[in-house]
């Protein structure tokens, strides 16, 4: 399957404005975000973004953390809610990445690099990156960018397009990449994206604004790693693929200094979230001293709280589980409906073989809040690890239903099947993991072997087959992207 490619069209660059909320409400948008359908429908953009998505969730190191997905989520759709000219769902990744980066792409997706959230200071910070990601999908940039590209060269655009994947799993192979097909257009891909920054900016201050963050903390940011790397031999990724000039920078703290500072505190969930990242996903030590000196430095109600949950997570990975536990409980018992703390202490008595307690503490969770992906999530994996397997069956079929894409879901899902010994739908399970990777081949063999086991059952048989052809039409359809 070929690789898949784009200039990346993140940017974080710092949203340009420090205007009140109503003041932001009367910035001078171009009115250019919807003129690309000649090039592409909405339902294009979203059919490709479901392409995209499975090539990353099959090629890119996509992080798989209900808990740190709920957050990136939750964090991004707040920002949604206040966005103008939303046309689309859209979904929030984590990349495992010591890249300083971030990107959107066709659909309402948006991908944020680990390395560039453990080096925000403040969530404002972080959604301000993710704001301005928003503004790229709303004002279409890539339809704009394919139309602009049609009108030029479409051999062009296509071999550029044609390397996304490449450009994420290796940044520097994937721009050698894309300079080498963009020799002779450069200059006017350069001036296409600085325009698409600067609106992408102003409707990211915008969005900003509305959800309550601070307007100044996206040229606060920019700033910082602008000084950070001045004397660098090479910029950070992000700076490479989203030019700074001067002059913008200038344009942002301008606008951000006609309003005064606003004292906007992060929340718990972001001091904790970022505790998740750099102790269990993360492989390096200092990172994990340098948070929690920076945690002793901001010093707030959240940071200390935040502070012993990090010593928790490092217990907890190193196995000192009544460590672990000593220090979490106290946090659970002042805000028992915390659903960091209860997973971790959940955790925590699966591993001190507490299945029963386990289960009992995440089903009061759910009753407050039925709503949380990453509870029902824990709930299943809780009644595996207990061999309730047919409970974790009935609630994970109504799981991937509700949410069909999330790849948990399904190998959870797969275990479940096989503690059951039911070896046909374990091999169902594992197909739909297969679909969502976008190894579309594997996936129809898969299934068409779990239908040879089930020929005594025709149901289930009739089920296999009718999944067999939606993926077939799936690939059918999809076909066109890998030319």
């Amino acid at each position: 399957m070929k690789k898949f490619s784009i200039l990346v069209l993140a940017s974080l660059m710092a949203l340009q404005s420090s205007l009140t909320v109503s003041a932001t409400d009367n910035i001078n948008l171009p009115n250019i975000g919807t003129a690309a359908v000649a090039t592409l429908s909405i339902g294009q953009e979203i059919e490709m973004g479901d392409y995209y998505t499975r090539m990353l969730q099959g090629s890119a190191p996509i992080i798989d953390d209900p808990m740190l997905n709920e957050y990136i989520n939750q964090l991004g759709n707040r920002l949604v809610a206040k966005a103008d000219s939303v046309q689309t769902p859209f979904h929030f990744y984590i990349m495992r990445s010591n890249v300083l980066n971030a990107f959107a792409y066709f659909g309402g997706n948006v991908v944020i690099h680990s390395k560039l959230i453990a080096n925000t200071d403040t969530e404002s910070e972080l959604a301000s990156v993710i704001a301005h990601e928003i503004g790229h999908v709303t004002q279409r940039h890539l339809a704009r960018a394919m139309e602009a590209r049609n009108q030029n060269s479409p051999y062009v655009w296509g071999a550029t397009l044609g390397s996304i994947l490449l450009a994420l799993a290796n940044p520097e192979a994937g721009m050698a990449a894309i300079t080498g097909t963009m020799a002779g257009s450069a200059q006017s891909q350069i001036s296409f994206t600085q325009s698409n920054e600067q609106e992408a900016d102003r409707v990211g201050i915008r969005t900003l604004t509305r959800a309550g963050f601070d307007p100044h903390a996206s040229a606060d940011f920019l700033q910082k790693l602008s000084d950070e790397t001045r004397f660098m031999s090479k910029a950070p990724e992000i700076l490479l693929t989203h030019p700074l000039p001067d002059s913008r920078l200038a344009d942002m703290r301008n606008r951000s200094n006609q309003i005064p500072p606003k004292n906007i505190n992060s929340s718990l969930s972001y001091y904790l979230a970022k505790a998740r990242l750099v102790i269990m996903l993360g492989h390096n030590k200092n990172a994990t001293q340098l948070l929690l000196k920076d945690y002793g430095k901001i010093n707030n109600p959240q940071t200390r709280i935040a502070t012993i949950y990090a010593d928790a997570l490092i217990d907890y990975k190193n196995d000192n589980l009544t460590s672990a536990r000593n220090k979490l409980q106290p946090l659970l018992n002042s805000d028992p409906n915390n659903t960091w703390f209860i997973d971790l202490m959940t955790d925590i008595d699966l591993a001190t073989n507490n299945n029963a307690v386990a289960i009992d503490r995440i089903l009061k969770a759910i009753k407050s809040n039925p709503q949380s992906h990453s509870l029902q999530i824990n709930l299943a994996n809780c009644y595996i690890q207990d061999k309730q397997n047919v409970k974790a069956i009935s609630l994970l079929h109504r799981y991937t239903l509700q949410n069909s894409q999330d790849i948990v879901g399904w190998e959870l899902l797969e275990l479940a099947y096989k503690g059951q010994r039911q070896r046909a739908q374990e091999m169902s399970s594992r197909a739909e993991i297969l679909a969502l990777q976008g190894q579309f081949d594997q996936a129809i063999r898969l299934l068409q072997n779990a239908k040879n086991i089930s020929q005594n059952n025709k149901m289930n048989s009739a089920r296999i087959n009718a999944r067999i052809s939606e993926i077939e039409q799936l690939q059918k359809r999809y076909a066109v992207y890998q030319r």
